[in-house]
């Protein structure tokens, strides 16, 4: 549980910092952050940066993504132990929840840099960028057994949350370089509307694209200065 550990400190601050809902919190005003200074971004709530990336990081061609790490939220644990929309989750089924997110996020990052030019490779490199994620604080609204029978509906409004916390390192000597987090939510339309597995899903990958696309959009602006100099 190494990867759980090294994300515990970003993971909790970060996120609490997040879904907080407080714009004056302390944490969300941070301007700095182990040295990284805090930067407005469009796509990311929270986004540090190292001073000086610009002018002595390589143009990262590759990226190394990293098996990442998937927890519930409190309320989901909760609900769940009182059998609120989830009492046929059992151990099985909760653990299958988190590898399939964490599969899917590998795909869709996979698949956004892949389509913007950028190898995804399994080893470091003097131009491979490293990328460490934690999903956290998951809450599945309508979460289905995978040993499910019938075809029983539930509607929902919102079919549920989950936040991003993320670390860009150099990979050779594992200097960091970004730390970013952002919470995304489901379909919260103001009507109900069918939630089963493949809803939940898909709103997850719709999360997980933008995320994604951010940093390959982040990856190619750093491009396009490095040729500029």
């Amino acid at each position: 549980m190494a990867f759980r550990h090294r994300f515990g400190i970003v993971s909790l601050v970060l996120a609490s910092a997040l879904l907080g809902g407080c714009a004056t919190t302390a944490t969300q005003q941070k301007a700095e952050w182990d040295g990284l200074v805090r930067q407005p971004h469009p796509r990311m709530a929270a986004v540090f940066v190292r001073p000086g990336i610009q002018e002595d990081m390589p143009a990262f061609n590759s990226v190394m993504l990293d098996p990442i790490d998937v927890s519930f939220s409190s309320e989901f644990e909760n609900n769940r132990r009182a059998g609120i929309r989830t009492r046929r989750l059992d151990a099985d089924d909760l653990a299958a929840i988190q590898q399939d997110v964490a599969g899917l996020f590998q795909q869709v990052f996979r698949e956004e840099l892949q389509a913007g030019g950028y190898q995804v490779v399994d080893k470091p490199g003097p131009e491979t960028l490293r990328v460490s994620a934690a999903i956290v604080d998951l809450f599945i609204t309508a979460p289905e057994a995978t040993q499910s029978v019938g075809r029983s509906r539930t509607y929902v409004a919102d079919s549920g949350r989950m936040t991003l916390v993320l670390e860009l390192r150099e990979s050779v000597t594992g200097e960091i370089l970004v730390r970013a987090a952002d919470a995304r939510s489901g379909r919260s339309v103001g009507t109900l509307s069918i939630a089963n597995r493949a809803t939940n899903r898909a709103d997850a990958s719709r999360a997980m694209r933008i995320w994604a696309r951010a940093l390959r959009e982040g990856l190619d602006e750093f491009h396009a200065r490095k040729g500029a100099q």
